[in-house]
């Protein structure tokens, strides 16, 4: 699974760690995040990342 990071502040969404104090279990794609989630870091939405390179 691919990792995609925050354009705003550079923090990296790892599908194999997942955002477990959000609770999103490890595993989980990106794709499959809610709709509403947002970066842990700095709030900005799922439409401000893009794949990590």
């Amino acid at each position: 699974m691919e990792k995609y990071v925050c354009t705003v502040c550079d923090w990296v969404y790892d599908p194999a760690v997942g955002d477990p104090e959000h609770g999103i279990v490890p595993g989980t794609a990106f794709a499959d995040l809610p709709d509403d989630w947002v970066c842990p870091l700095c709030g900005v939405g799922k439409d401000q990342f893009e794949p990590a390179d």
